[in-house]
């Protein structure tokens, strides 16, 4: 008896045995099969995705951009370029300014042939619809110098243009044509949020007639002051790009993605007057800004106060013993300026301007830079130990 039951529990060892030696051999049989496995094609969620890249292209910016887009060809009256010829006779410039005149940056061939001497001048460029009422804007090197403008519209319609008004220190200008039904426009982007690296587009009509032309490239640099503005108040903040510009573009639009205006294109960078890698574009709002100036005012001039002297420093405090340490120091004024005709006098130390702090001299160029004739600002300079506060009226041309 004792022999059956050892062998009975002799045989459930050795079933349990095997039983469990198969089930580890087939575990781990299954488990090599499962990590030699080939990986299996899946779907990846597009938001787990370490950038979110968007596929887009340029056509509808492109559509967009082209209908608001003019040719312009413009032409000094043969009474114009008699009368410059006569007051280039009175003049004392250079006989090299005609003939050297342009720049590295081709702020000269945009538009106008300064090759011609005193025969009449005559260009072609481009503008950019600024309003269903006809208004264009351009640039004033394209327009500025001429009496008969005529602009040719996207869909083939010329029509004779009136110039409204122009502002050298921005090189904008703004033209009219009286057409019937309402022309197509662009949105305004705001150009102080457009960043580094921003794909953009550039629509003019290079070389005249090259009509309708969009290139493509992005924003390279912001900011950028030039001095290619050959004006005293010259305001400078061009939007650097890399997008193709030629002689004929200027005055055309740069235009966003979404097909918003961010620009009047005005020059390059050229060592031999033709692209060469950079253009440069007056930045929206100041576009905006100047173009409803001129509307509402027509020619604007930007004015000086005409004063001389030092920004306030050590130096300086312990020269003229001062009771304030920072401001402009007014060492002298140029004669019958806006500064001296408003009771300015030297010594005074200018402090504010509309009461905004000024610590040196940019502060009062930034201030004032886009005031023009016909405004008036309120300047507070520290004379003495006193404040006084100065009304000043910008006068044009004393």
């Amino acid at each position: 008896m004792k022999n059956i039951l050892s062998l009975i529990l002799a045989g459930i060892i050795g079933g349990a045995t095997v039983v469990g030696i198969d089930n580890s051999l087939h575990s781990e049989k299954e488990a090599v099969v499962n990590y030699n496995q080939s990986p299996r094609a899946t779907l990846v969620n597009q938001n787990t995705a370490p950038f979110n890249v968007q596929p887009f292209d340029f056509v509808r910016a492109s559509e967009l951009a082209t209908e608001v887009v003019v040719h312009i060809m413009a032409e000094e009256s043969l009474t114009s370029a008699r009368k410059r010829q006569e007051e280039s006779k009175r003049s004392r410039r250079s006989p090299f300014d005609d003939f050297f005149g342009g720049d590295i940056f081709g702020n000269d061939f945009f538009g106008q042939d300064y090759f011609r001497g005193n025969r009449q001048k005559n260009g072609s460029g481009s503008g950019v619809i600024f309003s269903k009422d006809g208004y264009i804007v351009t640039n004033n090197h394209v327009v500025g110098f001429a009496d008969n403008i005529l602009v040719t519209l996207q869909d083939g319609r010329e029509v004779k243009a009136t110039k409204i008004g122009t502002d050298p220190s921005t090189d904008l200008a703004v033209i009219k044509i009286n057409v019937d039904g309402n022309l197509p426009t662009l949105n305004f982007a705001d150009s102080d949020n457009v960043k580094v690296g921003e794909w953009v587009l550039a629509v003019g009509n290079p070389f005249s007639y090259l009509t309708s032309t969009v290139t493509a490239g992005i924003i390279s640099a912001k900011g950028r002051d030039l001095d290619i503005i050959s004006e005293d108040k010259s305001i400078e903040e061009f939007l650097q790009t890399d997008a193709v510009v030629n002689p004929g573009n200027s005055g055309g639009a740069l235009v966003s993605t979404e097909g918003n205006l961010l620009g009047i294109n005005t020059a390059i960078a050229t060592p031999t007057g033709v692209y060469a890698g950079y253009s440069f574009a007056i930045p929206s709002n100041l576009v905006k800004r100047v173009v409803y100036d001129i509307i509402e005012n027509g020619d604007i001039e930007r004015v000086n106060l005409g004063v001389l002297g030092y920004d306030v420093d050590e130096g300086v405090i312990e020269d003229y013993n001062l009771y304030i340490d920072y401001g402009f120091y007014v060492d002298s004024m140029d004669k019958r300026s806006i500064a001296q005709l408003s009771g300015m006098l030297p010594g005074d130390v200018i402090v504010a301007v509309d009461n905004k702090k000024v610590e040196k001299f940019e502060d009062i160029v930034e201030l004032m830079k886009y005031n023009k004739a016909g405004d008036t600002v309120n300047i507070t300079v520290k004379r003495k130990k006193e404040n006084k506060k100065i009304k000043v009226k910008l006068r044009k041309g004393l």
